[in-house]
């Protein structure tokens, strides 16, 4: 799949074609995009949010699931997937990592639980460098596993600074760090939001350098009940850049490993406000987690999650996030996913924004499925089934010819 290239048929002019003109663009097509430099940085402002059709779409019907038939491997919470450059796939959940086939049919188990070398604690994300070659972070162990084939290639320290992880590799290679979560209290904080930091880590000399801060989570106040939706400021890398996303904002920064902003794009969407309709299946969702996580009685269990829906019940009405957790795929496109409060990886429709700025527009995917990488024309992700079994599928992302309604 490729980052595509805005034309004039049909199309917004490309950024590039104004930029080339001179001056301020103003604003041009039926998006209406304004589109400006500002010391360096490209701007790139839609007026409302595109109604475009996206140049790709998932297929009907997965390429293969693995995970629901009888001698697949038995996921269960899956965290990470990356798919390598033959379709094979890597795959993280709670303290293991597998491979799967090309065709989904038979699997390996790649790294066991453990504190040796090879195994892993807590894998909460993978990195593919080429066929049959993939990193692993893991943060409870604090350290980085190269893996060739299914032998460990290189075992390196990650820095022990607290809830920081690898966000991604430059484009030269280096590792882009970002904050993860923030167990510290955050209560009565000066500023308004408490701070992330883009870090770059040099393997070979262990040096940590900070290029960047960003809002990370929004303060709370003590004496007051935690809330239930909160807007969090999240970091992906997208080609070798570090993608900065704040979910109550409508804007996507982009910065080069030294920090410097290269790109940012901003959109005017209506606001969203949270419905009872939204709530759908978070019910369900929660009562699964509490039966594989609290081992508590039926009866209790029920407590609990009617609980949990009284909250955010008691907030319908008010505004959510623009959107979940986002993620880039190989093109360095970036994937926003719909927020979806109780239930988060119900993350239907994505928008898709190209690294240009281009708004590529929303892409469907199936119910109850929950895409984890996009790479070589495929889509990675995991299925729930009516049962709350997850299998890992693959999809062929079809490409088909865009328009503007």
């Amino acid at each position: 799949m490729r980052s595509r290239v805005l034309t004039p048929s049909g199309m917004l002019i490309p950024a590039a074609a104004l930029a080339a003109c001179g001056g301020d663009p103003g604003l041009t097509g039926e998006a209406q995009v304004q589109v400006r430099d500002s010391v360096g940085v490209r701007i790139v402002e839609y007026v409302k949010v595109p109604e475009v059709e996206p140049p790709f779409a998932l297929a009907a019907e997965p390429l293969y699931r693995h995970g629901a038939n009888p001698g697949d491997y038995d996921f269960q919470f899956v965290d990470a997937g990356r798919l390598f450059p033959d379709g094979s796939a890597v795959v993280a959940w709670y303290s293991e990592v597998a491979v799967l086939s090309p065709d989904g049919t038979t699997y390996e188990v790649l790294a066991r639980t453990g504190e040796g070398p090879g195994e892993v604690i807590s894998p909460y994300s993978v990195f593919v460098l080429g066929q049959d070659s993939v990193l692993v972070p893991d943060d409870r162990l604090s350290r980085l596993t190269l893996f060739v084939g299914d032998s460990v290639a290189r075992i390196v320290s990650l820095p022990r600074v607290p809830h920081v992880g690898v966000a991604g590799i430059g484009s030269s290679g280096e590792l882009l760090l970002m904050n993860r979560f923030a167990y510290r209290s955050w209560l009565d904080i000066e500023e308004e939001w408490l701070a992330g930091h883009m870090t770059l880590f040099d393997i070979e000399t262990g040096a940590l350098d900070t290029v960047a801060s960003y809002d990370h989570f929004h303060r709370e106040r003590s004496g007051q009940p935690r809330p239930i939706i909160r807007p969090v400021g999240e970091v992906t890398v997208a080609a070798g850049r570090f993608v900065y996303t704040r979910s109550d904002r409508p804007e996507i920064t982009w910065r080069m490993p030294d920090g410097k902003v290269t790109r940012i794009v901003r959109w005017r969407p209506e606001p969203t406000l949270l419905t009872e309709e939204l709530l759908e299946g978070g019910e369900a969702y929660n009562r699964m987690l509490g039966r594989r996580h609290y081992g508590a009685s039926e009866a209790r269990l029920e407590e609990i999650v009617q609980e949990d829906m009284s909250r955010y019940r008691a907030t319908i009405g008010q505004p959510i996030p623009r959107f979940g957790s986002p993620f880039a795929d190989d093109a360095g496109n970036v994937w926003l996913p719909s927020y979806r409060p109780a239930y988060p990886e119900e993350a239907s429709p994505y928008t898709v924004i190209s690294s240009d700025g281009e708004w590529l527009g929303r892409v469907e995917t199936p119910p109850r499925f929950r895409i984890l990488d996009v790479a070589g024309g495929l889509v990675l992700g995991v299925l729930r089934d009516d049962f709350d079994v997850e299998s890992v599928a693959v999809y062929e992302l079809a490409t088909k010819t865009p328009a503007v309604r």
